[in-house]
């Protein structure tokens, strides 16, 4: 009776088996729905994600300020003459700008900004060694402490920290002004 039991759970499983799709109309509404549908979710979706505000004519991002704003250059280049002594920063600029990101903190060595005992020693080599030192860099710092000034700025910074630090250097002069002194 087990041989015949299992013969007949054999031809039970070996029948045709069968899927949801019997007729070659629900074959052709299958393929076509799985075309249909994913393009209409599609389609949905990008109007949900579209139906944010938009700005058109009559609002104010088509006036000239609102289109100068969004077309604004990156960056812009300064051209700089030497000789126009109304351009150059003073000591103070320079050093506001650029030196006092260490002097003022006495970041990686620098002598502080007003400290006479860190600048006396400093003092004593001169002007020229320590305009010497801020252009061509000297230990932590590097050339001009990494900035972008003429060297006649970069002496007049070294001029104010020097005298803020108890010096008396006199300011640099501009070449242009130095030469019809001269004369």
């Amino acid at each position: 009776m087990s041989d015949a039991h299992s013969h007949a759970e054999e031809h039970a499983h070996d029948g045709p088996h069968e899927g949801p799709i019997k007729t070659p109309k629900q074959l052709v509404w299958a393929v076509v729905a799985s075309f249909v549908v994913p393009i209409i979710v599609i389609i949905m979706l990008t109007q949900f994600v579209a139906t944010g505000e938009k700005q058109a004519a009559g609002t104010d991002a088509l006036e000239a300020e609102a289109v100068a704003q969004r077309i604004h250059p990156v960056s812009s280049v300064e051209v700089k003459d030497a000789s126009d002594v109304a351009t150059l920063k003073t000591g103070e600029q320079v050093f506001q700008a650029q030196c006092s990101a260490c002097h003022a903190t006495g970041a990686a060595g620098a002598p502080k900004f007003g400290d006479e005992a860190a600048w006396g020693p400093r003092i004593k080599t001169g002007f020229e060694a320590l305009l010497n030192s801020a252009l061509k860099g000297k230990g932590n710092m590097g050339p001009q402490g990494g900035g972008d000034f003429s060297d006649l700025e970069i002496g007049r910074a070294v001029v104010y920290m020097a005298n803020k630090g108890g010096a008396k250097f006199d300011e640099p002069k501009a070449p242009a002004a130095a030469a019809s002194a001269a004369q």
